[in-house]
């Protein structure tokens, strides 16, 4: 088992297409490899599709707007 993080798309891509040749094993070691897998995977998805946490004035700023003040 060869486990690197998820760093790039061709990372990403590698580690899903490991994940589709895992999928469905009857061997406990390859389960736990897609569990790893699966972590990495989930965690560089979350770190790529992350919306940016807005400042207090922004938010401030924002609710004013759509309430017209």
């Amino acid at each position: 088992m060869k486990i690197r993080p998820i760093h790039t798309e061709d990372d990403y891509k590698a580690a899903m297409a490991r994940v589709d040749t895992l999928w469905g094993s009857a061997n406990t070691n390859k389960h736990d490899e897609l569990e790893v897998l699966a972590v990495l995977i989930d965690h560089y998805e979350e770190s790529q599709n992350a919306l940016p946490t807005p400042t207090p004035i922004e938010t401030i700023t924002s609710l004013m707007e759509q309430r017209g003040l």
